[in-house]
């Protein structure tokens, strides 16, 4: 079934999957921080705000839901229905890193990071049945929803592949497709 998707005969370090040390990194630097912030906020109070800068601080969110806390309010259901849709998300990534080539590194380094994300807000839904948000960004009164590092790599790499859909008109060829126009 997934030679459907997969057609090529690229070991696995020749395909997407050797940029997965990049969803390794920041898979620990996003549960580093989180674990650091909860840390230091057991310490201080739950629910206090460390203020970074006039239109930035720390603070720390548990949140159940999705983005925006879509669905917190619900009463538990949502947490295994984020979880699946992540862990679903996460093996999708996977194929579509195997299914590349290596060469194409914008659209795999995106991949990687939404990945990492990904893997990064499971983990916590997994562990603590909420996710660690902690950082508050505002204008005045306006605070936008507090988020953490996972939240931003999935950002990142979904920016990543909008520019890279509009900017990379040509697929780069794979190793087979070369050797056949080269012939």
């Amino acid at each position: 079934m997934l030679s459907r998707w997969i057609k090529h005969d690229l070991k696995p370090m020749q395909t997407g999957l050797q940029w997965l040390w990049i969803t390794v990194i920041f898979f620990i630097v996003d549960q580093a921080t989180k674990h650091y912030v909860v840390y230091y906020f057991n310490e201080i109070g739950v629910h206090k705000t460390v203020e970074v800068m006039p239109f930035f601080n720390f603070v720390l969110r548990y949140n159940p839901g999705a983005a925006f806390s879509f669905l917190a309010d619900q009463d538990g259901w949502q947490v295994f229905f984020f979880s699946a849709i992540a862990t679903l998300v996460s093996i999708a990534l996977v194929i579509w890193l195997y299914s590349i080539s290596a060469k194409q590194k914008w659209i795999s380094i995106s991949l990687t990071l939404i990945l990492a994300g990904a893997l990064g807000n499971l983990y916590d839904r997994i562990v603590i049945g909420e996710v660690v948000d902690f950082i508050d960004w505002y204008y005045g009164d306006y605070h936008w929803p507090a988020f953490n590092i996972a939240d931003s790599v999935i950002m990142l790499g979904a920016v990543m592949m909008l520019l890279d859909g509009f900017f990379n008109k040509e697929p780069e060829k794979t190793d087979e497709q070369s050797q056949s126009s080269s012939s």
